[in-house]
């Protein structure tokens, strides 16, 4: 018996999609590290009852962040992207936070600034503020370490890589991180957007638009780059392929992240039938029916879909690139 609705949401659960892949599939996948981060800030007396928790979202952290706040009687705020659905806002304001919407930006990059740029005056007009820097703040890693357990369990360590978008790096950070504490040897591949700053793709811009959550146009604190062996690059067009295909093959219904992330490990485990590929699916696909599932007759076929390897991330081109990143640090120039 579970005494709050985040609890039982959290958990994700584990589907064999093939002999050697496997979809770890959350309804919404922040919810266990907000959650984590939330009481550690309580119990060790960085927030109280009285603490309002603010940051900038317009998807999955704002869920997560208004849930983790209605389980312990806490305030949000949230600052969000004008792009945030009205579904979504409303949503939150129901769960008890304050939803401020940011005047239009006329980039991605100014629209992210201005964002986090609002969170800083808002802290430094009001008391009890407490920014939570899900960008910025490695207290997020905290919250996947029960995860990477179930993977263990489940799965096991041997000959295995996890698959994940890299976002704040967290998720798919922190999974593998736990995860590498049984087994040095388990892998990561991230999965970028183009016109992410993170691993060095901000000069080659997706002509269909910018994947949302999955990468960033201003430098994000907490990705730790000396994690990740691999890196991939998929365009908007190749992560719905993955996500369409996803749903007429397994039946599982997600979003843009998902799909992509499915499509490099499909493309991984075809070609390495020794090995054992996770891929992480942080929420569903309901925000993403008129933009990726509606109209999908002329969507192509998977099988006709591959990388190009790459050995410079000045080479980094459309639609799908891919690099060996070998667990080293940061550089742009590489």
């Amino acid at each position: 018996m579970y005494d709050h609705i985040s609890d039982a949401m959290k958990k994700p659960a584990i589907i064999k999609l093939e002999s050697n892949l496997f979809a770890l599939r959350f309804e919404t996948m922040k919810l266990y590290s907000t959650i984590t981060a939330v009481e550690r800030l309580l119990d060790e007396g960085r927030i109280d009852e009285k603490t309002t928790l603010i940051d900038s979202s317009s998807g999955l952290y704002a869920y997560a962040l208004a849930m983790a706040c209605h389980k312990h009687g806490l305030r949000s705020h949230i600052v969000a992207s004008t792009t945030i659905s009205k579904s979504l806002a409303s949503l939150l304001e129901n769960l008890g936070a304050q939803v401020e919407k940011i005047p239009p930006q006329t980039t991605l990059k100014l629209d992210q600034k201005f964002r986090v740029e609002k969170v800083l005056d808002v802290i430094g007009k009001k008391q009890n503020h407490y920014w939570m820097r899900q960008y910025h703040d490695d207290i997020h890693y905290l919250g996947y370490e029960e995860v990477a357990e179930q993977i263990g369990r489940e799965v096991g360590t041997e000959n295995l890589t996890v698959v994940g978008a890299v976002g704040s790096g967290c998720s798919t950070g922190g999974i593998t991180s736990y995860l590498r504490h049984e087994n040095e040897e388990v892998r990561l591949i991230g999965v970028e957007p183009f016109g992410s700053v993170t691993f060095g793709s901000q000069k080659i811009q997706d002509p269909d638009m910018l994947v949302a959550g999955i990468g960033s146009s201003i430098e994000f604190q907490n990705v730790r780059h000396e994690l990740y062996d691999d890196i991939h690059w998929v365009s908007f067009n190749y992560s719905r392929v993955g996500a369409i295909n996803l749903l007429r093959a397994h039946a599982i219904f997600a979003g843009l992240s998902s799909g992509c992330a499915y499509l490099v490990a499909r493309h991984e485990a075809m070609a390495d039938n020794r090995g054992n590929y996770v891929f992480i699916m942080p929420d569903t696909g309901h925000r993403y029916i008129d933009e990726v599932f509606a109209d999908n007759e002329d969507v192509l076929d998977i099988d006709s879909l591959a990388p190009t390897t790459i050995k410079s991330t000045n080479e980094i081109a459309l639609e799908w690139s891919k690099m060996s990143w070998s667990r080293r640090t940061n550089t742009l120039e590489t």
